[in-house]
């Protein structure tokens, strides 16, 4: 499925050690697909590759049925085994460079957290065809995260690359119009849509903030 990286980037983020069960996990997917995301990714740091693979194939066939490619955090040998349409990897997971060669078709697309100019300079000369870019904010989202980068370092970034640039990190409804001046072609938002009283009508906020950018 081709890739088109414009306005929201929905993650499903799994917290907990134990799966949630099926029904939950694809109501939850399902709010975020109706929004029309450029894609969803499935993160769950903390679940076994086993209930991992599980999950990503629960959530495959409603990801294909909307027309929403899927994208596995982390785990290229789950992506792969399910026959998801990418992996996001992170700075210390297999390195840029082994999943691009043995990827299986050029259609599978392969992304990377990147967190300052060089980071983001060396994945798009290794052929990485996204990057993730942040955190642009303070996130509480996730745990183990980089100091904020702010909206001037992402401004950079997005004007030293020629690749999509999804912006991740601490964005919110009203700091989202000023994440998409800066040249970023999508946000990846997580607390700002789960925690919203109406999730669906959140991540089109998101979106919208996008396509009033998109020249």
């Amino acid at each position: 499925m081709p890739l088109q990286l414009r306005g929201y980037y929905a993650i499903l983020d799994l917290t907990g050690e134990q799966p949630e069960a099926p029904t939950t996990l694809l109501a939850r997917a399902e709010a975020r697909l109706a929004a029309r995301p450029a894609c969803l990714q499935l993160r769950a740091k903390h679940t076994r590759a086993v209930d991992l693979r599980r999950i990503a194939a629960l959530l495959l066939p409603a990801c294909q049925a909307a027309g929403v490619p899927l994208c596995v955090n982390d785990r290229l040998d789950v992506a792969l085994a399910v026959g998801a349409d990418g992996v996001h990897l992170g700075q210390n997971d297999l390195p840029l460079v082994d999943a691009l060669r043995i990827r299986p078709r050029r259609q599978f697309f392969v992304g990377i957290s990147t967190h300052d100019l060089a980071q983001a300079q060396a994945a798009a000369d290794a052929g990485a065809d996204y990057i993730g870019f942040g955190p642009v904010f303070a996130t509480q989202t996730k745990t183990d995260a980089e100091s904020a980068v702010g909206l001037d370092r992402l401004r950079e970034v997005c004007a030293a690359v020629s690749l999509p640039v999804v912006a991740i990190g601490g964005i919110t409804l009203a700091n989202v119009d000023a994440v998409a001046a800066t040249g970023a072609a999508a946000a990846a938002v997580i607390a700002a849509v789960d925690g919203a009283s109406d999730p669906v009508a959140a991540a089109k906020a998101i979106a919208k903030a996008f396509a009033a950018t998109q020249r």
